[in-house]
Parts: C-alpha cells; sequence; structure tokens
C-alpha cells in the first residue's frame, strides 16, 4: 500500500508541474541585464526587477542571488562572485555572464536575465618562474636581441590584467622591449660588454598591471658573458730574465720557468711556449721548454768545468694570437765540488717539505741549515737567491733560517726559497747552482675586516612603495680566503621591521610602505660581517630620502567655520583666520582658497589663510551669511580639495534711530474731551528700532520744564509710550497743549534719538483738529539728547479758542479717533511716498518714515 501511494503521489506531482508549466508564459529578456563587480560583500544590493516586471518575484536560479518577493531587490548571497572562477574559459576582454531565471508577476511569467561580473584587481602578475639564466658571448654586438623565455600571467581583465615591465639592476647596458602582437619579451644589448671587466650581471624583470593600485610581481635575471678570445698571452713581469746552472747538473734538472698571462679563460686562456727559431743550435742541445707549464730543463747531464753564457728567446702562443716573446739568460758554472750537500732541520711547523707559517706571525726562525762536503771547500758558504722576505744567519758553522717580517697571505701564499752555495776565489764569486728548495706556505688569518665599495649610500624612494621591492645592493668585499673571506650583510637593530637587508646578496628592501608624513628620512647602518673566527665587520652608512607624494587630502580645522563681525566695519576687514592644514610638502603641500556654494561679499586670502570683508555690511539687510570654502592643493597628477561651511554672523551696531509710526505728522492733532476721566489712556506714541537688543529697546519722555510738565494733565510712559490723562481736566486746562517728545534708544555708547509733536487739543467741539503749522521747539539742543525738560512751546492759544475747544471737545473725541484710525491705514498704504503740498514739496517739518516691511516680535 505504501509503494502505490509513492507512485501515485509522484505522477500527482509531474502532472501539477506539467500543468504549471503549460500556463507559465517563457519571457526571454536578453536586455535586461545587472553589473556587479566581483568580490562584492553579502548582502549588497546588485538591481531591482520591479523596474521591468510587477511583483511577486521568485529566482529559480539560486546560486549567486537571491531576490526579495516585494521588492523585486536582488542582493548577493554568502558565496562571493569570483569573475576568474566563474568564467575561466573566457577571454580576458570578454564579459562573464551568468544567466538567471526568474518567475515574476501575478501572471506568472518566466523570465530571463543576465548577471555582468565586472573584474577588479584583485589578482597580481605571476612570473611560472622564479630566475631566468641567459648566456651571452662578450664579444656580441650592441644591438642584440635576447629572448626572455617567461613571461607573466594576470588572471584579471581589461586593464587589471594589462601589464607594464621595467627592467631595474641593468645599469644602462641591457633595455627591454616588449612586443604585444608576438607577446614577446626582448632584453637588448644597449653596451659593449666585457667578461674580463664584469662577468655576471644581476638584473630585476618587474611586471605590474595598469588597475587603480596596481599590483606587481617581478623574477630574477642573470646574465653570464662567456669568454672569448679578444686577450692575447703576454709574460708576467715576474717572469725571470736570468738563470744559473752547475756544471755538473743532471738531466732534467730545471733551470727556470718562464710565466704569461692571458685574461681569457679555459681554452682560450691556454698558452703554449716554445723555443724560438733563433735559439743557437747549442742551447737546443742543452734545454727543452716545458709546452705547457713554462718549466726550462736540461736533456742531458752537463760536465763542464768553465762557465758559458747561453740566451734563450722563449715564445708564449695563444689561439689567433701573435706569440709574445721573452729572453732569458742561462749561465753554466764550473762543477762543484763533489759530494757538497745542504742538510735541513726543520723548526716550524712543517707537512711535506713545506713549512706552514701564519701570516702576521712576527720575524720566527723555520729552519736549522748545515752544509755538509769535503773540508778543502771551506771558503763556500750558504746563501738565498732572490729577493724574498728571509734570511740566512750563520750560526757556529750553521745556518738558521728565519722570517725577515711578518707575512702576509694577501700578498703572496706561497714561497719557494732557493738556497744555493757560494764560494771566494781570487778571481771570482762563484754560485754552484740551488742545492735545496725549501717551500713556505703562508696561512691565511682572518686579519681584514670585510670593505665596502663605498662607505655612504644615497638615494631617494617616492613614499607609498610596494614592500619587497629592491631600493639598493650594498657591497663588501674581503681580502682573506675561504670562511674568512665569506662576507654576510645584515642592519642595525631597531630598523629591521621597516627595512630588510639580504645577507648574501646585500639587496636592500623595504618591508613596509613608507610614510613621508611619518619620516621623511631614513639613516641606517648596514654591516659587513665575514665568517672567521672571531668574525671582523665594518659597517657603511644608508641615507634614504622618502619623496613626497599628494597621498594627503588638505583638510580644515573644522568642518564648520563661525565668525562674528560688526556691521559697517570698513571694506577688506579681517572676519577671521582660516586654519587649513596638508601635511604633504613641496606642490603637493601648496594650497589655494576660494569661495564656493555661495554668493556672499567676502574674499579669501590663501596666503594670509584669512577671510575679509569686500563691501559694507549692513545687519539691517542681512544678518548673516552661509558659504562653502575650497582647498586645493597643488599636488600631481590630481589636485586634493576638500570644503568646509563657513557662517559669519553681522553684529548689531547702533547705527539706527527710532523711527517714529504715530503720531504720522508734527501737524497731527487729537482732541481730548473736557470730561475724559482721570487715568484715561488718550493716545499712544509707536516707534521701532531697525538694531538689536539694546541698540533696539526705546524710551520715550517728554522734553518740558519741570513745572509744566508736573502742571500737565498729561503723561507719556517711557516704555509703552501711551499717553494717560493723569487728573481730571479743569477750565484753565482747555485749549491745545503741545507735547515735545524724544524717542530714544539705549545703544551704546551714544543713543540715537527721534524727536515728535504730539498735539492734545482739549475741546468740547467735535470738529477736526488740524495745525497749519508745526510748533517751533526754543530749547537748547543738548536737553534733546539727555530729555531733559524744557518749555513745550511758545504759542498760547487764546481764551476764545479754548472756549470752543470747550463745547466742541466731545463731538471732536469720534471725529479723531475716526480719523486716527483712517490715518494710520493710510499710512501704512502709502508709507513710501511724503505727503506732499499742491506745489509739490513735501509739508514743513513732516517726519519721513522708512518702515520694513514687517516688524517682527522677536526684532
Amino acid at each position: 500500500m505504501g509503494h502505490g501511494t509513492s507512485y501515485n503521489m509522484n505522477w500527482a506531482g509531474l502532472l501539477q508541474n506539467l500543468l504549471v508549466m503549460l500556463h507559465i508564459r517563457q519571457i526571454i529578456c536578453g536586455s535586461i541585464q545587472f553589473s556587479v563587480k566581483e568580490e562584492l560583500k553579502p548582502g549588497t544590493l546588485v538591481g531591482s526587477l520591479s523596474k521591468h516586471f510587477p511583483a511577486p518575484y521568485h529566482l529559480l536560479t539560486k546560486e549567486f542571488l537571491l531576490v526579495d518577493e516585494n521588492t523585486g531587490d536582488l542582493y548577493i548571497k554568502e558565496l562571493k562572485m569570483d569573475r576568474e572562477h566563474i568564467c575561466p574559459g573566457e577571454k580576458k576582454d570578454d564579459d562573464c555572464i551568468i544567466l538567471h531565471n526568474a518567475i515574476v508577476g501575478p501572471s506568472v511569467d518566466l523570465v530571463l536575465f543576465s548577471v555582468i561580473v565586472e573584474d577588479i584587481n584583485d589578482n597580481a602578475p605571476h612570473f611560472e618562474n622564479s630566475k631566468i639564466q641567459l648566456n651571452v658571448n662578450e664579444d656580441v654586438p650592441i644591438g642584440t636581441s635576447l629572448m626572455l623565455d617567461d613571461q607573466a600571467r594576470d588572471r584579471d581583465s581589461g586593464p587589471n590584467g594589462q601589464l607594464v615591465y621595467k627592467l631595474k639592476g641593468s645599469g644602462g647596458v641591457f633595455s627591454l622591449k616588449v612586443e604585444e602582437e608576438e607577446q614577446s619579451i626582448i632584453m637588448i644589448v644597449e653596451k659593449a660588454l666585457d667578461r674580463e671587466t664584469l662577468d655576471v650581471y644581476h638584473m630585476q624583470l618587474e611586471a605590474t598591471d595598469c588597475g587603480e593600485q596596481p599590483l606587481s610581481a617581478s623574477l630574477s635575471i642573470v646574465v653570464t658573458v662567456l669568454d672569448v678570445n679578444d686577450n692575447c698571452p703576454s709574460f708576467s713581469p715576474d717572469s725571470p730574465d736570468s738563470a744559473t746552472i752547475s756544471g755538473d747538473s743532471k738531466k732534467d734538472t730545471v733551470v727556470t720557468q718562464v710565466v704569461a698571462t692571458d685574461p681569457d679563460v679555459g681554452p682560450n686562456a691556454a698558452i703554449i711556449y716554445s723555443f724560438s727559431p733563433k735559439v743557437s743550435e747549442r742551447a737546443m742541445k742543452l734545454f727543452i721548454i716545458d709546452n705547457h707549464s713554462g718549466h726550462i730543463r736540461l736533456i742531458q747531464d752537463l760536465e763542464r768545468d768553465d762557465s758559458e753564457e747561453l740566451v734563450l728567446k722563449v715564445l708564449a702562443s695563444g689561439l689567433h694570437c701573435p706569440p709574445a716573446e721573452t729572453q732569458v739568460t742561462v749561465s753554466l758554472l764550473p762543477t762543484a765540488t763533489q759530494g757538497l750537500t745542504i742538510k735541513i732541520g726543520f723548526i716550524a711547523e712543517h707537512h711535506n717539505q713545506a713549512v706552514v707559517l701564519p701570516e702576521n706571525h712576527p720575524p720566527t726562525a723555520l729552519a736549522v741549515l748545515e752544509l755538509e762536503g769535503d773540508s778543502s771547500f771551506t771558503d763556500s758558504s750558504l746563501a738565498i737567491e732572490g729577493d724574498v722576505p728571509f734570511f740566512l744567519s750563520p750560526q757556529s758553522g750553521k745556518y738558521l733560517l728565519s722570517t725577515s717580517k711578518p707575512l702576509d697571505y694577501e700578498m703572496k701564499s706561497e714561497y719557494q726559497i732557493s738556497v744555493v752555495v757560494q764560494r771566494t776565489s781570487s778571481e771570482r764569486l762563484v754560485i754552484a747552482p740551488p742545492r735545496q728548495e725549501i717551500r713556505v706556505m703562508v696561512e691565511d688569518v682572518n686579519d681584514n675586516a670585510p670593505l665596502f665599495s663605498q662607505s655612504l649610500y644615497q638615494l631617494e624612494v617616492e613614499e607609498n612603495n610596494e614592500p619587497g621591492v629592491t631600493l639598493l645592493q650594498v657591497s663588501a668585499s674581503d681580502a682573506d680566503s675561504g670562511l674568512n673571506g665569506r662576507v654576510t650583510y645584515r642592519l642595525e637593530k631597531g630598523i629591521s621591521g621597516i627595512f630588510e637587508v639580504d645577507s648574501v646578496s646585500g639587496l636592500v628592501s623595504a618591508s613596509v610602505p613608507l610614510d613621508r608624513e611619518l619620516n621623511n628620512v631614513y639613516k641606517l647602518l648596514v654591516f659587513a660581517q665575514d665568517s672567521g673566527s672571531p668574525p671582523l665587520e665594518s659597517q657603511a652608512s644608508i641615507i634614504i630620502n622618502i619623496v613626497d607624494q599628494n597621498d594627503n587630502t588638505p583638510i580644515f580645522y573644522t568642518s564648520h567655520f563661525i565668525f562674528f563681525i560688526p556691521e559697517n566695519a570698513p571694506l577688506f576687514a579681517q572676519v577671521g583666520n582660516i586654519e587649513v592644514k596638508d601635511p604633504d610638502e613641496g606642490e603637493n603641500g601648496n594650497i589655494e582658497l576660494k569661495i564656493v556654494k555661495g554668493n556672499a561679499p567676502f574674499v579669501v586670502d590663501s596666503i594670509k589663510r584669512t577671510l575679509q570683508t569686500t563691501s559694507y555690511l549692513d545687519r539691517e539687510l542681512t544678518d548673516h551669511y552661509v558659504f562653502y570654502l575650497e582647498v586645493s592643493d597643488n599636488g600631481y597628477p590630481i589636485a586634493l580639495t576638500s570644503t568646509a561651511l563657513v557662517t559669519v554672523f553681522i553684529e548689531d551696531v547702533n547705527d539706527n534711530a527710532p523711527k517714529v509710526i504715530l503720531p504720522v505728522s508734527n501737524f497731527s492733532c487729537l482732541a481730548v474731551s473736557p470730561g475724559t476721566a482721570a487715568g484715561t489712556a488718550i493716545a499712544k506714541i509707536y516707534a521701532v528700532d531697525e538694531d538689536l537688543g539694546l541698540n533696539s529697546e526705546i524710551t520715550y519722555s517728554v522734553v518740558s520744564p519741570e513745572s509744566v510738565q508736573n502742571n500737565s494733565p498729561f503723561q507719556v510712559d517711557s516704555k509703552s509710550g501711551n499717553i494717560t490723562l493723569s487728573q481730571a481736566l479743569l477750565k484753565e486746562d482747555m485749549g491745545m497743549h503741545h507735547l515735545f517728545i524724544v524717542i530714544r534708544d539705549n545703544g551704546k555708547p551714544t543713543p540715537l534719538y527721534s524727536t515728535v509733536w504730539f498735539n492734545l487739543l482739549v475741546n468740547e467741539s467735535t470738529d477736526q483738529c488740524h495745525l497749519d503749522r508745526a510748533p517751533t521747539w526754543t530749547g537748547r539742543s543738548d536737553l534733546l539728547s539727555s530729555a531733559s525738560k524744557s518749555p513745550i512751546c511758545v504759542e498760547e492759544p487764546d481764551r476764545s479758542m479754548k472756549t470752543i475747544c470747550f463745547y466742541l471737545l466731545p463731538s471732536l473725541t469720534i471725529v479723531t479717533m475716526v480719523l486716527f484710525m483712517t490715518t494710520v491705514c493710510l499710512y501704512l498704504k502709502h508709507r513710501k511716498c511724503p505727503r506732499k503740498k499742491k506745489n509739490g514739496q513735501a509739508e514743513e517739518n513732516e517726519i519721513p518714515l522708512r518702515l520694513k516691511e514687517k516688524y517682527y516680535s522677536d526684532e
């Protein structure tokens, strides 16, 4: 039963899928593409299907992307996209495309879209081999091409995979040529080679890609210069030009050895010695020369009792070279006494009849020599032949062989001492042939410290260098041999974390990128140490000057500068200092300041780094300015910039006197009923001051004598400007009252003020009150600024006018209020146009007012 159920369910599922597929419309949308850079983090938004299709959204291909079912947004999954892994077979310049299927919309449409995986520079160039070795004959012509059998590979595409090659350490002897079409790298010989001068060249081939942050790799190129036969033999200055031999010498006795040299090596340095055809027959019968060693030997026994001299002309021939020639004079001497021998007793260390003596040893006895033979030759003695640092000292019939000075291995490592018998006669000095050859081997001692080729190395290195790239090569030599002459290098302690030196080659490199802003010069000590016991070492200095790159953006000390300056400041007044820094040097650190993104009456001085005004400032027009400053350096190849916000607040100055709005003019008149109750607010003086703070705080005061003010039924509130009736009106109060009002601000150091006449007519008449002429101030002008009291006016209304006003006051009160409101409305409507007479002239003593469009409570 179980198996049958499973069988039926499988068929049902297949049928269901078939029916669904029949209702799905397949849409091939090759034009829908998304681009995404490889190696992006999971969750990065790639794009959205909502721009092309309605919701909902379901991905069928879920290897790299996931989709939000409601919004259609596509995101990268946990598996990062690696272009080189996804498209390993594609050409480097071809697009890497991943096709995705999705079901979209309420109608369940099947759509196809593509995702192009864009390359990033995540692969460094790579050489298959770490070294290329080439052999070149020293006589190759200039311009010869040497094919390099290894090229770098870079898996990236586009500029990230495009490679540029550079040859380092060639010293101008070789250059590099890259043939892109043939995909080959050729090294060209630029200077003549000479193996005898330098037989091996060590260079570095560096490959760098063209990415925004380039990556590089390098390999070593070793060019061995092969010898050609471009040198001929020549006889050494040490080659002997004379020799002596005893008349009883035997066959094969070595007479002397000629020495010739050839700077070439191998077969090219082979030398063949021979006698010149000009040698006499007598000499040819007695002597023979070894073709390879240059030893001249006897070819027969000698039996002579007289002296003879023979001249031997010797030739040294090389391959394709004319022979070199030297001449050796051989003196044949009479036969010495038979049985005369030299007995040697060694004192110093010796091996196989050779004395071994360390160099630098003070004068030392080497052996005791004794002459044995016929007693008739008592006039015979021993002597050392040639100029050598040894001497014989007679001691009780024997001879002590000693060194005459300390020996130096580096000067000469082996000596051949020829001890001969010397006999004195009345006729001549006769020197018998050498009887004994004593060989002295000089043993090397570690007495030479390594010597640098130069005591100071100086170089320049650009900051942000790639770690591990060779900066320079130091070189030291040691005159000693073996381990005593094997040199290794090291840097002083404390600097090894930044710089490294190869202990064998002396190549110095930086292990980290260098930053000029942290340190612009490095002074290193490099040590060269031999392997002797105890080891000796020497040191050299390395000065590395770090060359600046434009890698620092100039920055402001703050992102928002806030300045304050009083209005009415003079032109080009300093607003404030602009603090900015750029750690780079030279043109990379030279900065320029300018104003951007704002129109403000300011200019910035790049040299003094100050902000200055370019016009007069009026706080009442603009109370602050907001703009941006941009700083840029003069770096190469790209200038770097940054910006900062600047806000300049204009501080208020008491440059505006209060402006009187009500009353409208000095001609205004207000009728007051005699029956007005005491304490009633009659009217209000209204003034504004466009300044701020204390500069805009207004006080109102009446200027009049104290006696008059005390008797006046009207009072002015100093703060509000309200005019109130302080006491009940009497008959004597009937008539016109002129109040001379001073409106002052509280500005510092000197307040500003305005004045206005407020005219009150106490009268019962309701007729309109109007003055034909304004009252005249007769007090002192200094009383105005101090608001002291003085006479109000000079005119006094007559008794009849007071009577008329008394009866018209009730009617005029109502009319006055109507007129007052009408006047205010007309003023607000025509506040910019002064009231004129018929002749076009403004009325006398009218107060001109300039009002703002709006007055705010916080001003």
